[in-house]
């Protein structure tokens, strides 16, 4: 359903601009930057579904590098800020500067897909916060959001592939962001968890090995 409704939107403008049905300039542009937008976020699930396919075979081995966790966690920050602040929701990332020998790029979406959904969750006035935490063996990079929790029932379930809450039907999502991120988190010696009450927020934690323990 996901690929289904941005083909059908690029189809629909780009025959309306082929068939010279459009003739407001300001409208063709509109239309060009909507088949844009769609383009993007088919290409975006496309790669998702692609990077779980490698991780399950086993045949995803990026190079790592030395990364600042809490580097990282400011710029997924910085991604949603616009977003965020347009529905009057306050984002930050605080805590201890945390070196972890990982892929960066991994690293980005694994916080990204923490932080939009904790963007997307949560009402407006709410506020997500990104704390950075080092241990002796493990960093930790908790995403806490002030939305509607998850019953106990779900917190196992929301780490399934394609898996979207009945509560959740209405947001835009695939349901593989969660499953993306903890297929990621296992490949690098981490794990990926949960902490929520129904109407008290949710709390996602991420846990990486230190860069020494790695190397």
């Amino acid at each position: 359903h996901e690929l289904k409704t941005p083909i059908t939107s690029i189809k629909g403008f780009a025959e309306l601009l082929a068939g010279g049905l459009v003739k407001d300039e300001r409208k063709s542009r509109e239309y060009l930057l909507r088949i844009r937008d769609e383009s993007e976020r088919m290409t975006s699930i496309i790669e998702d579904i692609l990077k779980i396919s490698s991780l399950e075979a086993e045949e995803y081995h990026p190079p790592l590098t030395q990364v600042d966790l809490l580097e990282v966690a400011k710029e997924a920050v910085d991604q949603v800020s616009h977003e965020a602040q347009k529905n009057g929701i306050t984002v930050t990332a605080q805590g201890e500067s945390v070196t972890i020998l990982a892929f960066r790029e991994d690293v980005f979406q694994m916080i990204s897909n923490l932080v939009d959904n904790a963007v997307k969750y949560t009402p407006a006035g709410g506020a997500v916060t990104l704390r950075a935490v080092g241990y002796e063996l493990f960093c930790r990079v908790d995403v806490t959001d002030t939305g509607p929790g998850i019953p106990e029932s779900e917190q196992a379930r929301i780490f399934q592939r394609f898996y979207r809450s009945p509560s959740a039907s209405e947001a835009e999502g695939v349901g593989i962001g969660l499953y993306l991120a903890r297929q990621i988190a296992a490949g690098q010696g981490g794990y990926l968890k949960v902490s929520s009450r129904p109407g008290e927020g949710s709390t996602f934690s991420l846990f990486l090995p230190r860069a020494e323990e790695r190397t």
